[in-house]
């Protein structure tokens, strides 16, 4: 009998960790792409990208800003390219969803409901930051709803559906999977969904193992066999989740986007250990990673031939 196929995805540099939190988070494009090849040579068959300011890390969402890794990953890479609209909380879904307007990618995340977003416990454990803006981010969190209305969702979908891409639908609680019933009851998204369960971010789901079983459970009564699933742990959470996820038939999402640590007070060196460590677990399991090609058919993609990039 073959062995199950687990994808892996790797969230690269996100927006939520500041670059002083650790030297190893990708912020130039010439960081960004590097970590994604790693990612990739590890093991990861699909790389989740946000972009960043070079000069002091800053979330940036511009087409442009994204364009000089994504040459790089195409040309040295099968690795599956998943593009952010997720952008940065405070962005507007019109900002947010042009990388992935412009780009045409096989993936891009789309976040499946408004929510609270609180990052500021973040500023007990830094007190030294290299560029102002970083501890104001955190703070401004205290009062931050990260707006995904269905007016938003609908919009990101009429947009981006003209592309050929295909969504990895973030949901950070039980409402989020209804919310995107919803959508598949209208005819707005179609199967097989690759729903992408977020664990641990405070403003969303716990990340209690109950937590964890009540969004499968959930999931699997709304969508039956439409839906693939993964998880992401937050923090100290990641890779206890994905190894839960990937004994019950889940896929894993793990990165620096989701976790900046690779033990108990150990900053992971990169993104491939990361992808090394859930590996591991997986092929513990008596499990394989699915190559990117694997993944284009587990989730029935348009192909890397035909990106924009």
């Amino acid at each position: 009998m073959a062995k199950r196929k687990v994808i892996i995805s790797c969230a690269i540099t996100g927006s939520i960790h500041t670059p002083s939190m650790s030297p190893y988070l990708p912020v130039t494009a010439e960081e960004i792409a590097a970590s994604a090849l790693g990612a990739a040579e590890a093991g990861a068959a699909i790389v989740h990208l946000h972009a960043r300011n070079p000069n002091d890390g800053r979330p940036d969402q511009s087409p442009e800003a994204f364009e000089p890794f994504l040459k790089v990953i195409k040309q040295s890479s099968s690795v599956v390219v998943n593009l952010t609209t997720g952008g940065a909380p405070g962005m507007t879904i019109e900002e947010r969803v042009k990388p992935a307007e412009r780009w045409r990618p096989e993936v891009a995340s789309l976040n499946m409901g408004s929510m609270n977003f609180g990052l500021y416990p973040m500023l007990k454990r830094y007190k030294n930051f290299k560029h102002d803006w970083e501890p104001k981010a955190l703070e401004a969190s205290r009062d931050l709803v990260f707006r995904n209305s269905f007016k938003d969702i609908r919009f990101a979908l009429e947009t981006l559906d003209a592309t050929g891409a295909r969504y990895e639908f973030e949901c950070y609680d039980t409402s989020h999977l209804y919310n995107l019933h919803h959508f598949l009851s209208e005819g707005l998204v179609k199967p097989p969904l690759f729903i992408q369960t977020v664990f641990g971010l405070l403003g969303g789901i716990g990340a209690h193992p109950e937590d964890v079983m009540h969004m499968k459970r959930t999931a699997d009564r709304l969508f039956g066999d439409l839906y693939r699933w993964s998880v992401l742990g937050a923090g100290r959470n990641q890779m206890p989740v994905a190894a839960m996820a990937a004994a019950m038939g889940g896929n894993v999402r793990v990165g620096l986007e989701d976790s900046l640590w690779i033990g108990a007070g150990e900053l992971a060196p990169s993104n491939a250990s990361q992808v090394t460590q859930v590996r591991r677990i997986i092929e513990g399991l008596g499990l394989e990673a699915a190559t990117p090609d694997e993944a284009r058919e587990i989730l029935a993609l348009k192909g890397g031939d035909r990106v924009g990039f």
